[in-house]
């Protein structure tokens, strides 16, 4: 294959109005399904003490509720970037809304723990999709000039719709069943289907592509295995190591190495399914870098205070919901204005501080005990939200603004592989280390309550130390250079307004 068989897309300024209001409706729609879809992500992380008791379960299983949502996510996006170079924006969009309507079904009508597990693989395949299609079209009909601003309205999807997703179970689950978390979900993802059915135009050509099936097997075991292992871990911290979960492991190792080499011969034919020319830019791989550590950091933490607000705190799971509110308030507030200063400061004076703030938060979450003020933590995810707030929109604007415009579709995927590997190995790591202490400490003679507390202190101190990498890193993050130049300006403003409002 050579660079003209590539898919292209037409620049906003070259068909006029009509072009403009056509990019303003289809980022619109993709904006609001992308929303709905990520919001599932987290939707069950204040159900599973819920789930724990209806189905007789440990949290070391139910946990896979979201570690299965994010692992099927970091299996099929890497697939994604062959999907939107080889299928039309309607085509894709219509594939990723069914999957995820036929999964959201499944999950309102899961009778045991297994049927609810496949209904979120079905959604998660879905949402897969979902997440790289928009942000490769954003990228492709924004001028340089106003990325930012764009981009940082794109996180309010990408970050504050996982946020809040705790908030909006508590609320459903303080009046209905769990099951109603997908039932109410059904009606908006099936009307969403049929207004893109209608009216969400194409923006790409399509080319011809193959998908390499040994590279997706490939993907499938090497990011399956890895997270599959260490969410193993959980249970043998009870139960002891088996073999199960090394032999998971070293499979994901294995397979981890022999699909970066496959994917290195394979793109000197422009021909891999997820081309690793991305991280020649040492932005584009440092950006990636810390948005993993960020990752790990906000699931791992939207795991753990559900768990303690409600175990230890002994809350309600409105209560708890209702208090993550003001941090998924913050980080939607925040994220236009960090779009705007990043267009007009760059990364670092907002990177560098985003990652002190998250640090600082981290290491605040540590001085939570049994007899902590539920005040104390809503101030530590208040400062967490912002923190994250001031990072999520520099990291994605400044990895993908590095690459050149055929690489944006196998960037979006690489971005949103990393996110989901990255979510899953921080929820598995901390619950891992969760029940690991909380075991040693019941085996001691502490109560149920003291046992929790102290093995969630001991993985918020995990979390702590991880986040201190990212503050050095963010000092080498640099703003991507615009391609275009001054000449973007003129149209920067109307492709902003697709998402400012």
């Amino acid at each position: 294959m050579t660079d003209e068989t590539l898919t292209t897309t037409h620049p906003p300024s070259d068909e006029g109005t009509g072009t403009g209001a056509r990019d303003r409706l289809a980022v619109r729609l993709l904006l609001i399904s992308t929303f709905v879809v990520i919001l599932n992500e987290t939707v069950m992380g204040v159900a599973l003490p819920r789930l724990m008791a209806d189905l007789d379960i440990p949290a070391s299983t139910a946990q896979w509720v979201t570690t299965a949502f994010m692992l099927t996510m970091a299996i099929v996006i890497p697939v994604t970037g062959f999907v939107i170079q080889r299928f039309t924006t309607r085509a894709t969009f219509l594939a990723a809304m069914s999957l995820f309507s036929l999964g959201t079904a499944i999950c309102a009508l899961a009778p045991g723990f297994d049927a609810l597990i496949l209904g979120r693989v079905v959604q998660a395949s879905g949402t897969a999709i979902m997440l790289p299609l928009l942000m490769t079209t954003v990228m492709t009909v924004t001028p340089p000039a106003s990325r930012g601003r764009t981009m940082g309205n794109i996180s309010i999807v990408i970050s504050v719709a996982p946020a809040i997703g705790p908030t909006i179970s508590g609320l459903v689950l303080s009046v209905l069943d769990w099951r109603w978390l997908f039932a109410l979900v059904l009606p908006i993802a099936l009307g969403s289907l049929a207004l893109g059915a209608v009216q969400l135009p194409n923006l790409t050509e399509t080319r011809r592509a193959r998908v390499d099936i040994a590279s997706v097997v490939l993907s499938a075991v090497a990011f399956g295995g890895i997270v599959y292992g260490l969410s193993g871990l959980g249970a043998a911290a009870t139960t002891g190591i088996t073999t199960t979960t090394w032999t998971s492991l070293g499979a994901g190792a294995v397979a981890l190495v022999v699909f970066v080499w496959r994917q290195l011969r394979l793109q000197r034919t422009d021909s891999a399914l997820l081309d690793l020319r991305t991280l020649s830019s040492s932005t584009f791989t440092i950006s990636v870098g810390v948005m993993a550590i960020s990752m790990m950091s906000l699931f791992g933490t939207l795991i753990l205070v559900p768990l303690y607000a409600q175990t230890v705190l002994g809350l309600e799971a409105l209560q708890t919901g209702l208090l993550l509110l003001p941090g998924g308030l913050i980080m939607g507030l925040l994220a236009p204005s960090v779009g705007r200063a990043y267009d007009r400061y760059g990364p670092r004076p907002l990177l560098v501080p985003g990652a002190v703030v998250v640090s600082a938060s981290a290491w605040g979450f540590t001085l939570l005990t049994a007899a902590s003020s539920p005040w104390l933590m809503l101030a530590c995810h208040v400062l967490l939200s912002a923190g994250l707030a001031l990072m999520f929109t520099p990291l994605f604007t400044s990895a993908l603004g590095a690459l050149p415009m055929h690489l944006y579709s196998h960037g979006s995927a690489m971005v949103g592989t990393v996110q989901q590997v990255a979510g899953a190995a921080g929820t598995a790591l901390f619950v891992t280390v969760l029940t690991a202490q909380s075991a040693t400490l019941a085996a001691g003679g502490s109560g149920v309550v003291d046992a929790t507390a102290g093995g969630i202190h001991a993985a918020f101190l995990v979390g702590a130390a991880i986040s201190l990498v990212a503050i050095p890193a963010a000092f080498f993050v640099r703003a991507a250079p615009s391609p275009h130049g001054a000449d973007a300006d003129a149209d920067a403003d109307e492709t902003a307004g697709v998402l400012a409002h």
